[in-house]
């Protein structure tokens, strides 16, 4: 725990601080934790770093989690992207003649299209009017649910969530992460409120809690599928850097096609 909370406080620290900065400060972090995400993935599917279709999964994934170049450019749409890798992962089942299988292909896609989204809304939701505000309302609901999860749970938890998944999740810990983050959304609402109502704020942190939560249970999930307990090792006593951000790879995306943000 106490490696836990050290490795928390610094890697928290240097993500608000760039966060703050703002601009290629913060994209240029997403964009790295897009690519170790990438390959944390890649890794845990046993496929070669130096095939082209994975070569070109990492490309996409890239791709997809800058919205801006510098100079004011943009890439290509998020939609352009995701077909382009569709085809080209596509066509390399033909071309290997079947040595690169469709399950194969499916997986990269799936993965690019999982991590680079989530991480181009992340860049997104930096670059909106009031920009801090937007991300931190998120981020503070993510990690109140978290919080709120793992310490209620720990102090009453009794009933199970989802034990063949998660043996350690409880009902208990859901309920009191949902509570605290929605007890969070509503200081931003009472500090800031001409930037959000109290109903806004509170929709925001149920999808944070809830969404969250069932992206954690989602890389738990793959994670039990491929016999590991970390996706890598990049953060002591935490894992990698899918452990750490796949409830942000499912609410960031998800408030933004709900039109809460």
């Amino acid at each position: 725990m106490g490696q836990r909370i050290v490795t928390g406080v610094v890697a928290g620290a240097a993500f608000l601080a760039l966060l703050g900065l703002g601009g290629w400060y913060y994209s240029l972090m997403l964009a790295a934790l897009a690519l170790i995400g990438y390959h944390e993935f890649v890794k845990l599917n046993h496929l070669p770093f130096s095939r082209m279709d994975v070569l070109c999964g990492f490309a996409a994934t890239l791709v997809l989690a800058l919205p801006r170049l510098p100079f004011g450019w943009t890439t290509p749409s998020a939609e352009a992207v995701s077909w382009v890798l569709m085809f080209v992962l596509l066509s390399a089942t033909v071309f290997s003649k079947n040595k690169i299988t469709l399950d194969q292909s499916a997986l990269l896609f799936v993965g690019a299209f999982y991590i680079g989204l989530g991480f181009r809304y992340m860049a997104l939701t930096r670059e909106m009017p009031h920009g801090m505000f937007w991300p931190l309302l998120v981020f503070f609901c993510i990690w109140a649910s978290d919080a709120g999860a793992y310490f209620v749970g720990k102090a009453i938890g009794r009933t199970k969530l989802w034990p063949s998944i998660s043996p350690n999740k409880t009902v208990e810990g859901a309920l009191g992460g949902l509570v605290i983050a929605l007890l969070v959304s509503l200081v931003f609402a009472v500090i800031w409120p001409d930037w959000i109502g109290f109903g806004t704020a509170l929709a925001v942190a149920l999808a944070a809690a809830v969404a969250g939560q069932l992206g954690d249970l989602i890389q738990s999930a793959y994670k039990r599928l491929r016999g590991v307990k970390d996706s890598g090792n990049l953060l002591p006593g935490h894992g990698g850097v899918l452990d750490r951000t796949d409830s942000w790879l499912i609410v960031f995306p998800l408030v933004h096609l709900l039109g809460l943000i």
